[in-house]
C-alpha cells in the first residue's frame, strides 16, 4: 500500500518558505502542509510553532506523530503540546548531542529508531 493513502506527511521547520522549497523539490516527496519559521513569526522550540502545527491538524482532523531528531528543539516542545513523537537517533552510536542543544532534562520520545529510513520502514511494512 502506497504511504500517501495512510499518511500525510505535514512539515514543521525552523527555515523561510523559499529555502525550505529548494529542500521540497530535492526530496522528491508531496508533503500535505508545510509550516515554516516564517510562517509563524518564530523558531523552535518557540510555542507557537507547534501551536500552528496542532491547529492545523485539528482543523483537518488529523492526528499526529511527530517526528524529528532534536529533542531540544523538537522533542520537548511536542510533549508539552501533548503529541506523541518519534526520536531519530542519528548519534545513536555515538556520545553527545551533535549539532543541536542538550535538551537540559530528560525527554523520553514514544518510540526511537537511528534513521528516518529505519522510521520509514517500520512504519509503512515493507
Amino acid at each position: 500500500m502506497c504511504s500517501r493513502r495512510r499518511f500525510r506527511l505535514v512539515v514543521l521547520s525552523n527555515v523561510d518558505r523559499a529555502s525550505f522549497e529548494g529542500s521540497r523539490r530535492r526530496l522528491g516527496v508531496e508533503f500535505a502542509h508545510v509550516i515554516t519559521a516564517e510562517n509563524v513569526g518564530s523558531y523552535k522550540p518557540a510555542p507557537a510553532n507547534f501551536a500552528a502545527l496542532t491547529e492545523y491538524a485539528r482543523r483537518d482532523g488529523l492526528r499526529l506523530l511527530h517526528v524529528a531528531q532534536s529533542l531540544f528543539h523538537d522533542h520537548l516542545p511536542a510533549r508539552r503540546a501533548g503529541l506523541p513523537g518519534v526520536w531519530i537517533n542519528r548519534r545513536h552510536d555515538r556520545p553527545g548531542w551533535g549539532a543541536t542543544p542538550d535538551p537540559g532534562r530528560p525527554v523520553t520520545p514514544d518510540w526511537e529508531y537511528p534513521s528516518l529510513a529505519a522510521f520509514a520502514e517500520a512504519a509503512v511494512g515493507r
